[in-house]
């Protein structure tokens, strides 16, 4: 079950996010990420090629997920945290069972990115047009027959797929305890999509259902499996999946409440995305529940906005008023917080070495103060 709120916080301002030291979260992530990265690059540019030599057109999707996962960047957090779980435990960081593991993590992640920006028609990731919105105006600018959004869509969705389908290849040789994993993690991820896309046709969820939506949708599959997916690399998952799971879910629960601030509040030049498609769509985030529980007055009045797809700038700018005047806001940064402080907690317990401790403290804390 979802871990009870921290005692509410009195109404205040909202401060998303306090400026990280890069230093250490580089340390931490460096390492594993350049070792990915390379694997992704590799990787797809062998599969571009592979498939050319049979249709220059099949390039298309492989290139959508090289723009995606290669060119567009990434945090590179779930290979980060697998990584450190893994040579925490033992492991050798030279492996490339390991570097493939950090890979998929990644093809995942680009599958759930390219299918949750179809479902919640979002104009842009990473500060440029999402794949169904590039693919939507190539059809127009190329007058082909049919809709061109049917076309972007469809594109996006068959390039989702083929990252899911890469992101197996990658981890069939693992251990079947692995791929056991893996695949509870992947049913974990739909699972959680469908609550998100049923709460947001429903117009609200609880609390309670909108904190198991937001450990569903992304905190398990982002720092919850990664780290017992490298304990299982590693031969020690029997021991260390409870540890680990003391650490990941209240981390992963932190980590997608901020992203739900920084949906609602964050600087769109930062996060890459314009700031209130959340509010737009109407989200079933906790953010939401709370202020919907909390709001009174004009600040009530102004909810009944959230959701609005026609919401103007000003629009918006109510709709946020409301959250911080309800005590949504300083509610979810004191329950992140407590999150934040019992995940340090668990991760001092762990049986891995120093270093990964100290890895995975950097890493907590920037997954509670990240700004994108």
């Amino acid at each position: 079950m979802p871990p009870a709120l921290a005692p509410r916080a009195p109404p205040g301002t909202v401060a998303v996010v306090a400026p990280v030291t890069d230093s250490p979260v580089v340390v931490a992530i460096a390492g594993p990420a350049a070792a990915v990265d390379a694997r992704l690059r590799a990787y797809l540019d062998a599969e571009r090629a592979r498939w050319t030599a049979v249709d220059a057109a099949l390039a298309d999707p492989v290139e959508v997920l090289i723009d995606l996962v290669v060119l567009g960047g990434g945090k590179r957090i779930r290979p980060a945290f697998c990584h450190w779980a893994y040579v925490g435990a033992g492991g050798d960081p030279a492996d490339a069972l390991l570097v493939d593991a950090g890979a998929a993590l990644e093809l995942l992640h680009a599958f759930a990115l390219l299918h949750d920006d179809v479902m919640d028609g979002s104009p842009t990731r990473r500060g440029r047009p999402a794949a169904h919105e590039a693919h939507a105006a190539r059809h127009r600018d190329a007058g082909w027959r049919g809709e061109g959004r049917r076309f972007g869509d469809g594109v996006a969705i068959l390039a989702g797929d083929l990252a899911f389908t890469y992101a197996d290849e990658l981890l069939a040789p693992a251990s079947l305890e692995v791929r056991r994993l893996w695949t509870e993690l992947r049913i974990e991820l739909d699972l959680g999509q469908y609550l998100d896309v049923l709460g947001t046709a429903q117009g609200g969820v609880s609390p309670e259902r909108a904190l198991r939506i937001c450990r569903y949708k992304s905190g398990k599959y982002t720092i919850e499996r990664p780290l017992q997916l490298g304990a299982a690399l590693a031969g020690r998952l029997d021991e260390l999946a409870r540890p680990l799971s003391a650490v990941g879910l209240p981390l992963g629960d932190a980590f997608q409440l901020r992203d739900d601030l920084l949906g609602a509040f964050g600087d769109p030049t930062v996060t890459g995305k314009p700031v209130g498609d959340d509010l737009r769509e109407g989200k079933p985030t906790l953010l939401h529940a709370l202020a919907v529980e909390r709001a009174e007055g004009a600040a009530a009045t102004a909810l009944a906005d959230y959701g609005r797809t026609d919401l103007d700038d000003d629009g918006i700018a109510r709709v946020q008023g409301a959250l911080v005047a309800s005590g949504a806001v300083a509610e979810l940064e004191a329950h992140v917080k407590a999150l934040a402080a019992a995940a340090a907690g668990a991760i001092d317990a762990l049986d891995l070495t120093a270093e990964a401790r100290h890895a995975l403290h950097d890493l907590a804390a920037y997954v509670v103060r990240r700004d994108r």
